[in-house]
């Protein structure tokens, strides 16, 4: 690693004012990329503002809508033990190893984006929000593409706030030595139809599959999915698996979401 400060604040405007204070300031959440991106010397901040001291921005309540909210320095081992949405519990319970769990966090997932993490398409397909310390921002409109979101710079996650569904599952084919997902798949079934979001299989990133949101909006049943194909156009291709493999999982893996919700 290069020589770098740490600053470890307790409130959100102190962490936000390091952070404008310097373009080489950079946040960190649980690490869980950001440290071994340092040991590569792929990244070089002069300094890390660390935002696990904020308290403000821990822990998982309920507001008066009925939506959980989770601070954007809770844990996925806080997330996995809540049990109030449980398809994001079984989801989190699942994330990484439990060194992973207890260090990680799901600001600093959503804020990375890696194009294979499980949170964004928890977010995405419950239509929750994301709150940072400026604004507040939809899920359809926070996700941008592989590693790109609509944080600004300086921005930082600090809550994020999901409506709670009908029902709801994620399917996860994971790499196993990885345990990221070679694609994940959540679906949610809310009161004014279904959303279906697609993490690990394309390379945009975690999307919608419209398609398969039509068909379950009218049927609820992995039959509805039966006429459906998805394009490998856009699909990852790797060592562990092609563009065409991934796209079939993706069905696959949305059918067995209905079934399990």
């Amino acid at each position: 690693m290069y020589n770098f400060d740490l600053e470890r604040p307790t409130r959100v405007a102190d962490a936000v004012k390091l952070l404008s204070d310097s373009v080489e300031s950079q946040p960190l959440g649980g690490g869980q990329t950001l440290i071994p991106t340092l040991k590569q010397r792929l990244a070089s901040p002069d300094r890390l503002v660390s935002l696990g001291a904020i308290d403000e921005m821990k822990g998982i309540c309920q507001d008066d809508s009925g939506r959980l909210c989770i601070g954007g320095a809770t844990t996925h081992a806080a997330v996995a033990a809540d049990g109030s949405y449980p398809a994001l519990s079984a989801m989190a319970s699942h994330i990484g190893d439990p060194a992973v769990r207890n260090r990680g966090t799901i600001g600093g997932s959503l804020a990375n984006n890696d194009p294979a993490a499980c949170y964004p398409s928890a977010v995405l397909a419950s239509n929750a929000t994301v709150v940072t310390n400026a604004r507040e921002i939809a899920a359809d409109d926070y996700f941008e593409g592989m590693f790109s979101t609509a944080l600004d710079e300086g921005e930082i996650i600090t809550e994020v706030k999901f409506p709670v569904p009908e029902k709801a599952n994620y399917q996860k084919f994971l790499q196993p030595a990885s345990r990221f997902a070679l694609v994940g798949v959540f679906v949610a079934k809310h009161s004014d139809g279904v959303r279906v979001a697609v993490t690990g299989a394309s390379n945009n990133g975690v999307f919608r599959w419209s398609e398969a949101e039509a068909a379950l909006s009218s049927d609820f049943s992995a039959g509805a999915l039966s006429d459906l194909t998805v394009s490998a156009d856009d699909m990852i291709t790797d060592l562990h698996g092609s563009a065409a493999y991934r796209a079939h999982l993706v069905k696959v893996l949305t059918g067995r979401a209905v079934s399990a919700a």
